[in-house]
């Protein structure tokens, strides 16, 4: 076998200031201090900080923020799931309880009796929204959640998630492919 050439480091010897961190902490203690100073400044301008008036200056959110979720409905008003599961096997978080039943109507094959999300579990993560194969969920709604008094009502059913939904355009079942123009 062949020799291995090591290289040994020599370590140099710290002192006695660089043992007890006391030139790191001043130095953590200064931008602290500058960070302060500056940020109770009269003069906004030069303040690190923004303080918005909320609720009376409403956030502007980003294009891409996902807000509530809401539940598209059809155009006879019924609920546009069919209780496929994807939403709830796909969830990441395990914040949504679907509930199947058999639907009335012989053309619809089943919709969700149930149709609960835990908004407290939720992660706001828009998987659920990715994984539904017929546009009946979304979070495009700009709105924020709100924070709950009351751990009741966090869970959002069928109804209330229905009510800050409204009708898809989308074309059920995916058969139709609309026409761009040109």
């Amino acid at each position: 076998m062949g020799e291995v050439n090591v290289k040994t480091l020599e370590q140099r010897e710290r002192t006695f200031l660089e043992q007890s961190y006391i030139p790191e902490i001043v130095k953590g203690l200064g931008v602290t201090v500058k960070h302060f100073f500056k940020n109770i400044s009269p003069f906004e301008d030069e303040r690190m900080t923004v303080t918005y008036n909320y609720p009376e200056e409403p956030t502007e959110y980003s294009d891409r923020y996902r807000g509530q979720h809401r539940l598209m409905v059809r155009e006879d008003g019924q609920v546009r799931c069919v209780a496929c599961m994807c939403c709830s096997t796909l969830c990441p978080a395990d914040c949504i309880h679907i509930e199947a039943a058999e639907h009335d109507d012989p053309s619809i094959e089943k919709y969700p009796e149930v149709f609960v999300i835990d908004q407290l579990r939720c992660i706001d993560c828009g998987l659920c929204v990715e994984a539904c194969p017929c546009d009946a969920i979304r979070m495009d709604s700009g709105e924020h959640v709100e924070a709950f008094g009351d751990r009741g009502k966090a869970f959002f059913d069928r109804d209330k998630l229905m009510e800050l939904g409204g009708q898809s355009l989308a074309e059920q079942g995916g058969d139709h492919i609309p026409e761009h123009p040109s």
